[in-house]
């Protein structure tokens, strides 16, 4: 059963077609990787599809409901989420109170930016809780400034779960990352949103991330959808071999 489904999406920025009549569907429970060179479509797409600018035309459809023109924040309510390929935290917060702040948020709470501390036992609980899922419960009463660069994308993934979504979008979460760090991360996403029963989209450029972790693979090049199929169906695509992974594969 399809989560979401976009119908002739289109969005040009003068003369370039970003997203160019694209059909993408997102089947409940998967974890998919979208793949494209820089420029191919990708990130444009879930911007329309998460809220963040107005599509030309075409529809999307969210557990069969017209979300076309629904606002970022009517978005996050029906449960789309996502992470930053930039990490957008409050670093001189807490990672404890970064979550937090997505609990209220989530919750519709007014709170002003309170020490954790202030704040109510069962935020701080679900809080801890979430931070212990992603293995970062001993850095909860650190400064999200002193984390490392794979404690950072762990932190901005988990702010993103906080919301309870049904559909999450990763925008490179091994991006800026060691190789030795790219496992570790994706392993502990993976579990997450797994035993979480969510849908996510990953958006990712290393290829050893992709064909280990994600089912099923979407390619786009020059804003529409190339090839959509399993990693050893993507391996094998020709178009995809020539225009992607020739460059990629290695990156």
């Amino acid at each position: 059963m399809s989560i979401l489904e976009t119908d002739k999406l289109t969005k040009y920025f003068g003369e370039t077609h970003a997203v160019d009549h694209v059909d993408f569907t997102v089947t409940e429970g998967e974890v998919l990787a979208l793949i494209g060179s820089n420029g191919a479509g990708k990130t444009t797409l879930v911007n329309l599809i998460s809220g963040l600018i107005p599509p030309d035309s075409g529809t999307i459809r969210f557990q069969g409901a017209d979300i076309t023109s629904a606002s970022i924040h009517k978005k996050i309510g029906l449960g789309i989420a996502r992470s930053f390929q930039l990490v957008n935290l409050f670093d001189q917060l807490t990672t404890l109170d970064n979550v937090a702040l997505a609990l209220f948020s989530r919750d519709g709470k007014t709170r002003k930016l309170l020490t954790l501390s202030d704040a109510d036992t069962a935020v701080r609980d679900e809080a801890m809780a979430i931070l212990q899922q992603f293995g970062l419960d001993a850095r909860a009463r650190m400064a999200a400034r002193g984390l490392s660069q794979g404690e950072r994308k762990l932190l901005d993934v988990a702010v993103a779960y906080a919301l309870r979504p049904k559909l999450l979008f990763l925008d490179e979460p091994t991006s800026g990352v060691s190789t030795r760090e790219k496992a570790p991360i994706m392993d502990i996403i993976t579990s997450v949103v797994r035993s979480g029963k969510i849908t996510a989209v990953i958006i990712e450029h290393d290829m050893d991330v992709v064909f280990t972790y994600c089912p099923r693979i979407v390619a786009m090049h020059q804003g529409a959808i190339l090839a959509d199929g399993t990693p050893e169906q993507i391996r094998n695509n020709e178009q995809v071999t020539a225009n992607l992974l020739g460059t990629q594969a290695h990156s």
